[in-house]
């Protein structure tokens, strides 16, 4: 059977968030994972939608795709199928031609699997490595210390509290209590959570979202920030240590998280709350 591109729309986003989760295993390699569309569903349940592409053999979804931005495609393929030729080469096909309905013409960036055969396939069609990303885990299996800050779970009524922290930590960043609603709306968040760390005052000094894949599998942290008039105090380290606590509460077996190899600061504050850096990973890029 051929390999069928297809968009889920929003009937079909329960089945991509599905094989998403159980695609997440223990030694994968950083991939898509389901609370990366349950970050995205803030934009609302159609704009999620309208960014999901599936590639299907027989009826199976054997490839999921977010395009997170103007021209960017994040992939992650079943586990078997890493290296099945037709799905690469239909993949690349895909990608490479705008008309395909993937990718936009000019710059484009692709987040795969590192070691799909989709990687070498776009190299072979000119698409350079672009800056590095370094993925951290963290083993679930053992304790968790307390974080040693009042931390407390961002329900509806503190919706506006997430959103004023998450604008605060990242430069442009635009979250507001909207977005944080509709994210709660998506099918991501039933195993999702928001934590917010405050100071002995009283403030909200750090915030975190936490999402599993169900039981027994890796969840993940997507975002986490300080807020910048807080930055310097541990706050980092203590909400990371939180969201650790959290996905063991909800079952994963480990914790990951991904930011960029620039980001000195970020990687030094994932390793302080017992986070083990793992090799680089590195989207394929193909030029202006």
């Amino acid at each position: 059977m051929a390999i069928v591109l297809g968009e889920p729309g929003a009937d079909g986003l329960n089945e991509a968030v599905g094989v998403l989760r159980e695609w997440q295993y223990e030694g994968a390699p950083m991939q898509l994972h389901p609370g990366d569309l349950g970050w995205f569903w803030r934009s609302g349940t159609e704009a999620t939608a309208a960014a999901v592409r599936t590639w299907s053999r027989n009826g199976r979804i054997l490839a999921v795709g977010l395009l997170d931005g103007p021209g960017l495609l994040r992939l992650t393929i079943a586990p078997a199928s890493h290296r099945d030729e037709e799905l690469a080469r239909q993949l690349v096909a895909d990608v490479i031609e705008p008309e395909r309905g993937v990718l936009p013409e000019g710059k484009a960036n692709v987040e795969a699997p590192m070691g799909a055969l989709v990687q070498d396939l776009l190299s072979e069609h000119g698409w350079n490595t672009d800056e590095p990303w370094t993925p951290l885990r963290r083993d679930l299996t053992e304790p968790v210390k307390d974080p040693g800050v009042r931390i407390e779970v961002a329900g509806p009524e503190q919706a506006q509290v997430r959103a004023a922290v998450g604008r605060a930590s990242f430069d442009g960043a635009t979250f507001t209590d909207e977005h944080w609603h509709a994210m709660a709306a998506g099918l991501p968040y039933a195993d999702a959570r928001c934590l917010v760390a405050y100071d002995d005052q009283g403030n909200a000094v750090a915030a975190v979202t936490v999402w599993s894949a169900g039981r027994g599998r890796p969840g993940l942290l997507e975002p986490m920030g300080v807020h910048r008039e807080h930055r310097l105090h541990g706050y980092g380290k203590a909400i990371t240590e939180a969201a650790a606590a959290a996905l063991q509460e909800l079952g994963s077996s480990s914790a990951l998280v991904c930011t960029p190899s620039s980001n000195v600061g970020a990687v030094a504050t994932y390793k302080a709350a017992g986070f083990r850096q793992l090799p680089e990973v590195r989207d394929r890029y193909r030029p202006a």
